[in-house]
């Protein structure tokens, strides 16, 4: 395979002793993170798709040689480049705001001033330390201040957020604090009930526990409307 020549330069991960306390070692399983933004390089998308794509089918190839997997099977032989498309295409397609969803708002002439919740939206992300699965269900709500958006758009930002290594506090704020932006409204609730996989199926290896992350604001601070929204999500 013939790699495009590129001229963006893909830095080395320089090694950091510690961080807020921990090491480098102890950071993911610790669940530290350092920005409620995506950490992102300012030339993260300088290269298209299809040489992103190309990049790392290479890169996942030097990857399974290096665990001893025989390429030559009909089995593997496609592999690196079925999760190169699916990282690109798929899984981390959230990281290029490209492909952010597109919302229309309409006016909210019928007058509907209680609250609209949208719950157990299905959520698939991945763990930003351990790039393993994020598995769970968001609850979202909010309180219009005159526009309203289609009920699958609030689906499609969820799983747009969803798409990208996250953690879940992040991913909890991020979804939250867009929502707020596009329907001028500062009355937004989300709640997210999370597996995941990097306490599941390595170190703790715990498969029964879960982890719930909340953001609170506007009328939702309120302990009625707080209260209302969650009776909607745990107990109609």
């Amino acid at each position: 395979m013939k790699l495009k020549e590129t001229s963006v330069n893909i830095p080395l991960i320089e090694e950091v002793n510690e961080l807020n306390g921990f090491t480098v070692e102890e950071i993911g399983d610790n669940h530290l993170f350092t920005s409620w933004d995506t950490p992102m390089r300012e030339d993260a998308f300088k290269l298209d798709d299809e040489t992103k794509i190309e990049l790392i089918g290479k890169h996942f190839t030097d990857i399974m040689q290096i665990l001893g997997l025989d390429l030559e099977d009909d089995s593997l032989k496609g592999t690196p480049n079925r999760v190169a498309k699916m990282y690109v295409q798929e899984i981390f397609s959230g990281l290029n705001p490209a492909n952010m969803p597109k919302v229309a708002l309409f006016d909210n002439k019928y007058k509907y001033n209680e609250m609209l919740v949208e719950k157990d939206i299905t959520l698939y992300s991945n763990c930003e330390h351990h790039f393993v699965p994020i598995v769970g269900r968001a609850h979202v709500a909010y309180l219009s201040s005159g526009k309203v958006i289609g009920l699958s758009k609030i689906n499609r930002i969820v799983q747009h957020f969803s798409k990208r290594p996250q953690v879940q506090e992040r991913l909890t704020v991020q979804i939250a604090n867009h929502l707020k932006e596009i329907l001028d409204t500062d009355s937004v609730a989300v709640i997210i009930d999370a597996k995941h996989m990097c306490v599941s199926s390595r170190g703790v290896e715990d498969s029964t526990s879960s982890t719930v992350t909340a953001s609170y604001s506007g009328r939702f601070k309120e302990d009625a409307t707080k209260s209302e929204f969650l009776k909607h999500v745990y107990h109609a």
